[in-house]
């Protein structure tokens, strides 16, 4: 026979001893509560059980407090992935501040399984602030798909990726910088080294005149400068161990694209630097690799023939092209159709091809790119093969600011300098894109030499003047174009085709008609 002594039982005074759920006697202020890992129970507390003799017993003693009792009459921060991955968590949360009520339950009661006779805490009064800190994603689907969030959660406050680069924002990233490096026993940085990591912030957030707010980057290439300057046993971090710091953090990101320069280089893939060809242009390209995203060139090629099919995307036929660029080569046909099209009709076919090209393509900043090759090609004209192309357009021949235009530069940059630099290469972007260069320093040392260049242009006239070093032209008060520039060339030949086309349809007995001659 056992015999069970329960110290409690035997303790006439236990029943009036006092549970402290919560002791904010030393708390200045509201209370703020940041819960890590909100369960359900962690979120409205609990009460806790032991085993005697294999039955389960508990007393007011066992009842613990969660987080909204910790953060009553305060704050309770939470990630809403974590609150999003418990349904019931979530479920509680609301219910807890629709009732302005803690009510302490058991799991197995909640959801209706097992009812147990247990102890049953009296609801304690709710007067809290939840803070939420989810992506803009999280925000929309609860927005639009759970009407509780909208009532309960009405204020929305959007943190920017960026900000301004004034020299207040400089000066507080400086003192950000020197704070960490206090706070974690860090060597501290010298001016040049926090100017670089300045530079650093506006190439993440893509401008001159922004500083990334992605702090946590920052104190990426911040560690790991340190640790570069310990392993050199400096006392301090110089500008050289946090370029080498950018430097290998790049270097551990970027298999892909020195394999595909490899392929550049031993002409597997298809670039020309050097020459000058009909209806062939190097357009630049991004690939988002999510932490590491590189500039790729490719090669795009136009031919143009008689018919009336007009432009044939070969990405859209083989259903490899997005609707942004499908949008954009559409755009094509507009501009030539104000340009040539108000004397006579606009009748040809056209094959546009992104080369070696065989998991898709997105996006109109190749837009311009096939507008220069299409020009070159109805006019017989050839493009500087070493001047590569960005840019979107509209049907007004403006063209328009794109992304990545840094990669694409660098990209660009390194293919013809694997080939060899004959200070005639360059890269010829949106006018607009200026504000965007962060280029690499080896880049920038190309462009200062004389060895590199970059265009920025406003339009497809002075684009297509740059590739290929004839006047673009400008039409008469009838709409003819001066003879020896490319429009000129371009409508002729055009109205060659024009006129091919009605005499062979003349001879089968057909009209043909304007709506037919423009797809």
């Amino acid at each position: 026979m056992f015999v069970i002594k329960d110290e409690r039982a035997k303790d006439f005074t236990f029943k009036y001893m006092v549970n402290v759920l919560v002791d904010n006697s030393k708390t200045r202020g509201a209370p703020v509560i940041v819960e890590s890992n909100p369960t359900f129970y962690n979120l409205i507390g609990r009460v806790e059980y032991e085993t005697q003799l294999g039955v389960l017993t508990t007393d007011f003693t066992k009842i613990k407090a969660g987080a909204l009792h910790r953060a009553n009459g305060g704050y309770l921060i939470l990630q809403c992935s974590d609150v999003l991955t418990n349904i019931l968590t979530w479920n509680a949360l609301k219910r807890a501040l629709k009732t302005e009520k803690i009510t302490i339950e058991n799991i197995a009661e909640h959801i209706g399984t097992i009812a147990t006779s247990s102890l049953k805490p009296e609801p304690i009064p709710l007067d809290v602030k939840i803070i939420l800190i989810g992506s803009y994603l999280e925000h929309q689907i609860l927005y639009n798909y759970d009407e509780d969030y909208r009532k309960l959660f009405k204020i929305r406050a959007d943190f920017d990726v960026e900000m301004e680069r004034t020299q207040s924002h400089m000066f507080k990233l400086a003192q950000f910088i020197s704070d960490h490096c206090q706070k974690e026993k860090l060597r501290h940085f010298t001016k040049m080294a926090v100017a670089r990591i300045v530079e650093y912030s506006s190439r993440l957030a893509d401008s001159q005149e922004k500083l990334s707010t992605r702090f946590n980057e920052l104190v990426e290439i911040i560690y790991e400068a340190d640790t570069w300057a310990e392993l050199a046993g400096a006392d301090l971090v110089t500008e050289e161990y946090v370029v080498k710091a950018i430097k290998e953090k790049i270097f551990r990101a970027n298999k892909y694209e020195r394999k595909l320069q490899e392929m550049i280089e031993k002409g597997v893939i298809l670039i020309d630097t050097q020459e000058k060809v009909v209806g062939q242009v190097n357009g630049l390209a991004v690939l988002d690799l999510g932490e590491y995203s590189f500039g790729k060139p490719s090669r795009i090629t136009v031919n143009t023939y008689m018919g009336q099919r007009g432009i044939i995307n070969i990405e859209r036929e083989a259903k490899m092209s997005g609707r942004i660029h499908d949008k954009g080569v559409l755009i094509l046909s507009g501009y030539l159709g104000e340009k040539f099209g108000r004397k006579c009709p606009l009748s040809f076919s056209a094959s546009i091809c992104f080369e070696q090209l065989y998991d898709g393509v997105d996006g109109d900043s190749a837009s311009s790119t096939e507008l220069y090759g299409l020009l070159s090609s109805l006019s017989g004209i050839p493009i500087k093969q070493y001047i590569a192309v960005t840019g979107s357009v509209n049907q007004k021949g403006q063209v328009q600011p794109i992304g990545g235009v840094n990669q694409k530069i660098e990209g660009f940059f390194q293919v013809c300098k694997a080939k060899g630099l004959n200070g005639k290469q360059g890269v010829m972007i949106p006018y607009q894109n200026v504000a965007n260069l962060m280029l690499d320093d080896e880049v920038i040392e190309a462009v200062k030499d004389g060895k590199f260049h970059i265009y920025a242009v406003k339009a497809i006239e002075e684009g297509i003047e740059i590739l290929t070093g004839v006047p673009a032209g400008t039409p008469d008060a009838e709409g003819n174009y001066p003879e020896g520039t490319v429009f000129y060339k371009v409508q002729k030949r055009l109205e060659e085709i024009y006129r091919c086309l009605k005499k062979e349809d003349k001879k089968e007995g057909n009209i043909i008609s304007e709506v037919d001659a423009v797809e």
